[in-house]
């Protein structure tokens, strides 16, 4: 069975029940030494993983590979950030519950089953998981209108996505009477026993992932649950689940059924348009910087289904640099997001940022270079993602589908670029509050890193291509 391969997954859980307990027994406050301890699992969870084998566990149900090594540290190191984010806020909000830091713990083990998945049920089990845990992280601030109605909104559309994903799933398993991901595989390698059964069960299947990365038309609950949710638990929902379910998405579509790449390639496309149409054009009116984001996030789920339209190794390599690129702008964006007080309240407004060159110029510049990012602008992070996604789209013929993701990058870059004005250009408000020092430490190694990227992108190139490799053998 060699269950070693989910070592680090039985480890992190083992872990995260550990610190759960500890929580419960001590008297007195442990939010942050818990929030630590989680840190520390994390930490040691990677260690694991870096000197783990490879290979396929559990009769066939569970695969330890490049491409599953590379998404659970992007995965890993985003937990991390989004722990070391929620340190001050909670603190501030009375959220000072041990509780968050475990349930971040599971939905990481969530993700990181979902990312080695090579069967339809063990997906299901790793997406559920993740999507418990979320569900009563949205809701948190238990006392927060804002934050029981994100939390309600996203259960109740989750639950019917879930319902979505096991129809998808009988329907293939009834059709190719497997659930392993090699076997249907072999199953639809011979045209006779592609069904039309199989077909509406893949379209469903996709509809469902769709939904986890907030895709068009599987949208509606993003920018709600972003703006109503505690806002670290939006940095969090931002870019981990987003990375692992984007990872998922690319192997449940490469591996069992990349024979029918003819009959899903353009429903992907069609998804891809959507979203990166919508998220340039819809955040253009939004004051609240965190429905923003919102819709940011939408339109660059369509970037990445770009490259997973594309079908090809280099589409799945374009993938994996981007969700590097993109973990880590989001992580600084939303630690100076995090960080925006003024009088001790959270500072939301697009508007409020006037002036804020001026009296924190330090943020202002972070916030310029994760904007400028986002916004696909040579030399940052963002721009590197942008153009192997889109070289991908091209060889592989997609050229309508790369030029309306440029014209899309264009158009977006309005929003962006118009926080820049607001903050450089418009009459300074008041000045924010002195910002922590651990938000401060994430803003600063995300600008630091969305910068530099641009000149050793070798490295995670490499390393995206050996783990694209992995699917495409």
């Amino acid at each position: 069975m060699n269950w070693t391969l989910a070592l680090p997954e039985i480890v992190l859980a083992i872990l995260g029940m550990a610190i759960l307990v500890f929580g419960v027994l001590r008297k007195q406050d442990s939010f942050h030494l818990c929030s630590m301890l989680s840190i520390g699992a994390l930490i040691a969870t990677a260690a694991f993983l870096i000197g783990g084998g490879s290979g396929v566990g559990f009769h066939g149900q569970f695969s330890a590979d490049p491409f599953a090594l590379f998404v659970k540290l992007l995965v890993l190191a985003a937990s991390v950030l989004g722990i070391i984010v929620s340190l001050d806020y909670n603190e501030h909000e009375n959220l000072r519950r041990f509780e968050f830091p475990v349930l971040i713990l599971y939905a990481t083990v969530g993700m990181m089953v979902m990312v080695s998945a090579t069967n339809l049920m063990t997906l299901y089990l790793g997406v559920e998981l993740n999507s418990l845990a979320i569900y009563v992280l949205a809701a948190f601030a238990r006392d927060n209108l804002r934050s029981s109605e994100a939390g309600l909104k996203y259960f109740v559309l989750g639950a019917l996505a879930s319902g979505i994903l096991l129809y998808g799933i009988s329907l293939v398993y009834g059709f190719s009477g497997t659930m392993d991901f090699a076997d249907i595989a072999k199953v639809l390698a011979n045209p006779a026993n592609v069904s039309a059964g199989v077909v509406v069960g893949v379209v469903f299947i996709a509809s469902a992932l769709a939904f986890k990365v907030s895709a068009v038309p599987f949208h509606m609950w993003t920018p709600d649950v972003y703006e109503g949710a505690p806002s670290p638990v939006t940095a969090f929902m931002a870019s981990a689940p987003k990375v692992a379910a984007m990872a998922l998405f690319a192997r449940v579509m490469y591996a069992p059924f990349g024979h029918l790449l003819g009959q899903w390639q353009n429903v992907l496309i069609l998804i891809s348009i959507g979203s990166m149409v919508l998220g340039a054009f819809a955040a253009m009116g939004q004051g609240n910087i965190k429905r923003l984001m919102a819709y940011s996030s939408i339109g660059h789920m369509g970037y990445l289904l770009v490259g997973l339209a594309a079908g090809s190794q280099i589409g799945l390599r374009g993938i994996l640099i981007y969700l590097v690129s993109y973990v880590f702008t989001n992580a600084g964006m939303f630690a100076c997001i995090v960080g925006m007080r003024r009088n001790g309240q959270s500072v939301e407004r697009i508007a409020d940022l006037g002036g804020l060159g001026k009296t924190s110029p330090g943020m202002a510049a972070a916030l310029t270079i994760f904007l400028f990012s986002m916004a696909g602008i040579p030399p940052f992070a963002g721009f590197i993602g942008k153009y192997f996604v889109f070289i991908a789209a091209v060889n592989s013929g997609l050229w309508t589908l790369a030029l309306i993701g440029m014209a899309a990058s264009a158009v977006s870059a309005f929003y962006y670029i118009r926080i820049i004005k607001v903050m450089y250009f418009d009459a300074p408000a008041p000045s924010l509050d002195a910002r922590p020092g651990s938000l401060a430490v994430v803003a600063g190694f995300g600008a630091i890193f969305t910068t530099v990227f641009f000149i050793f992108p070798a490295p995670v190139v490499a390393a995206a291509d050996a783990a694209a490799k992995a699917i495409f053998g």
